[in-house]
């Protein structure tokens, strides 16, 4: 997908937008005035969907409509890019002649809504399986014309072509991997499928993390890698145990601990009380104190990934998303990744990150414990996103206003008033803790 926009910081917007409502796209933005040499040089391959953002004009035949003077030069070029014409003026007439230019939808700028760009984006995707299925008829066609001769011919499958191209895992049917004994499926994720595993070497179960992904060779050998080696830098704990980490015919696999008690998530399922809301909030910032000391940020911090032990203690998992905090990866990835329940402002704004974001998403955790809601919810990642940035969080019920203060420190918009470090959490909410909280009933989540 291609963003195509003079305005950097709606192009930024629209980009990482795209990124959440097609996570497996790679989405690109340039500047309108790069646009026509890019679009010289473009074949059908560089870009399915592309949105292009320009004066449509008055009419058709308005000499400033520079989008509809591109799309003629879209099609005179045959680029077959499904084409979301943002309009930054322009009207009916206008709208009619730039589909009858082979726009796949036409839109005014200022009217785009979350619910709209989803539709568009769904038009253009219907547009690219139409091409696929006409390129798949002319094809079965052209194969009808080979002759019974070369077919007879049966000729082997040249080496190498089998594993030129990635295969996916089959989640239902565990994967051989040597030294674990899986038992069942316990979880998974668009990047892992993890598994509740006997380990030999250990004697005891394990949570068995393994790629999606399959490949030959060295080739996209990160995904769980990044994870270990985030994880190894961190003996506590309060972070989840490596055990083992290896690649086994194109296959990556971590072996975790395995916490029987689940996830914080389905705790909250039962509701919690005050006193346990903010003896998790502590215990989660702890282990934030650990992480963020050992020069990592989690970047996707949300209940599903902090476990509990038997003794009820918290333990953070799921690094993938991890990065260091001294500057040397950057967090800039082109695609929002994460859960959007639990994106600090920044976050959400594809910004440059720190420990800060790390404790907005512990407040999203507070909110959501204390009320049984999270405080942001929508009809798309991208109204939820929205509300992040702009919408002030939801007043707490009179019961629950002595958690304002805390609360409020957390879900700051601006990362410059909120908390600085875990510490700070800590203190604040073990000050909130020693006074008397009833043990009133916990709240259904």
């Amino acid at each position: 997908m291609l963003v195509v926009d003079r305005d950097a910081k709606y192009r930024e917007w629209l980009r990482l937008h795209l990124g959440i409502l097609c996570p497996e796209a790679t989405v690109g933005a340039i500047d309108l005035a790069e646009f026509e040499p890019w679009a010289s040089m473009v074949a059908d391959r560089d870009c399915d969907v592309l949105l292009l953002a320009a004066s449509f004009g008055t009419s058709p035949e308005d000499p400033e409509a520079q989008g509809l003077d591109l799309l003629r030069k879209l099609r005179a070029r045959n680029v077959s890019s499904a084409v979301i014409a943002l309009a930054e003026d322009g009207n009916e007439l206008t709208a009619v002649r730039a589909l009858q230019l082979g726009a796949a939808d036409y839109l005014p700028k200022r009217l785009v809504t979350p619910e709209r760009l989803r539709t568009s984006v769904r038009v253009a995707l219907r547009r690219i399986e139409q091409r696929v299925a006409r390129r798949l008829a002319d094809l079965a066609h052209t194969a009808q014309a080979v002759t019974l001769d070369a077919t007879a011919q049966q000729l082997p499958e040249r080496p190498g072509d089998a594993a030129a191209a990635p295969r996916e895992l089959d989640a239902e049917t565990p994967p051989v991997i040597p030294g674990y004994s899986i038992a069942k499926k316990i979880g998974e994720s668009e990047k892992a499928v993890v598994y509740l595993a006997a380990s030999a070497a250990l004697g005891t179960d394990v949570a068995l993390k393994v790629s999606r992904t399959m490949r030959e060779g060295n080739a996209e050998r990160q995904v769980l890698e990044r994870e270990y080696k985030a994880i190894l830098a961190i003996r506590h704990p309060a972070v989840v145990r490596i055990h083992d980490y290896g690649v086994e015919k194109g296959l990556e696999y971590l072996a975790m601990e395995y916490f029987p008690r689940g996830d914080l998530k389905a705790r909250m399922y039962f509701g919690v009380t005050e006193a346990e809301t903010l003896r998790y909030l502590e215990q989660i910032a702890a282990a934030l104190r650990v992480v963020h000391g050992a020069g990592v940020l989690h970047r996707d911090l949300k209940p599903p990934n902090v476990m509990l032990r038997e003794s009820d203690d918290v333990v953070l998992i799921d690094f993938g998303l991890a990065r260091t905090l001294d500057g040397s990866h950057s967090t800039r990835t082109g695609v929002l990744r994460g859960s959007p329940y639990y994106m600090s402002p920044e976050q959400a704004l594809g910004e440059e990150l720190d420990a800060r974001s790390d404790l907005y998403s512990l407040g999203v955790i507070y909110h959501e414990m204390l009320t049984g809601k999270k405080p942001f919810t929508g009809g798309s990642a991208m109204e939820v996103l929205q509300q992040h940035v702009n919408a002030p969080p939801p007043l707490l019920p009179l019961s629950l206003s002595r958690h304002t203060p805390l609360l409020a420190r957390l879900l700051a918009k601006r990362r410059e008033d909120r908390f600085n470090t875990a510490d700070e959490v800590i203190e604040a909410a073990a000050a909130l803790r020693s006074r008397a909280i009833p043990q009133a009933q916990p709240t259904a989540a």
